[in-house]
């Protein structure tokens, strides 16, 4: 979910706190990975982590039911990795639409770094398959990565404001073929990550098998009507 969400939270307090909740384990793990605190003052910090996740972690779902905050139909993926404003992976990523294609902007610290002072390998790809995922949902064409490849020409510099861009370069059938960069926002014709992929939207029979079994929140069968996990978009 995005703050762009069409859709209606079904329980604004709880979307509130959730939210709260995602913003601050993500500033809790990126202090983590920076801090140059004495070994005494981490261990109590770990100690205090562990009180909240009691406090919090009686309850929990199972992976067929969706979050009490989640409409699929609408868009709204609050604990997805990338767009998730609730989830402390996502940075997170608001895309919105731009021309013919999808844009969103990003500044990683270093929560996500792979070679020092650069950006993991990895998370480019995580990028990059929902950005192409989104550019997929903007054109009104659902699917499942079916192939995704990246070329890196650059590496992505951290604490540095990035730009992510996505587009559909053609569709047939099932079948969409779209593109997507990361470059400096400072700088956004110089392409350092460039990414090419095929979504695929499954024949009902594999939608029925992959999604058959998801529930809502209340148990009631939910099965999305669209695979694709692209969120709703800002528009332009």
């Amino acid at each position: 979910m995005t703050p762009n969400d069409s859709g209606a939270a079904p329980d604004p307090e709880l979307l509130t706190a959730t939210t709260e909740l995602g913003d601050a384990l993500r500033e809790l793990i990126e202090t983590s990975v920076v801090t140059t605190a004495a070994a005494g003052d981490v261990a109590a910090a770990a100690e205090l982590v562990r009180a909240a996740t009691a406090r919090i972690g009686a309850g929990r779902r199972p992976a067929s039911q969706l979050p009490r905050l989640d409409d699929p139909s609408e868009g709204r993926r609050v604990f997805n990795p990338v767009t998730g404003i609730a989830n402390p992976m996502a940075p997170p990523l608001v895309v919105r639409t731009d021309g013919d294609g999808v844009v969103a902007e990003a500044t990683l610290g270093l929560a996500y770094e792979g070679p020092p002072s650069f950006v993991h390998g990895g998370m480019s790809a995580l990028f990059m398959d929902q950005m192409l995922g989104s550019a997929a949902g903007a054109a009104g064409l659902w699917g499942m990565t079916a192939h995704l490849e990246l070329d890196y020409r650059g590496p992505l510099p951290l604490e540095t404001p990035l730009v992510l861009r996505a587009r559909v370069e053609s569709h047939e059938g099932r079948k969409a073929f779209i593109t997507g960069t990361i470059a400096r926002a400072a700088e956004p014709d110089t392409v350092l990550v460039e990414a090419r992929g095929l979504f695929v939207m499954p024949r009902p029979e594999k939608q029925a098998a992959y999604f058959g079994a998801i529930t809502d929140a209340s148990g009631n069968s939910a099965p999305p009507r669209r695979p694709g996990d692209a969120t709703a978009l800002r528009l332009a």
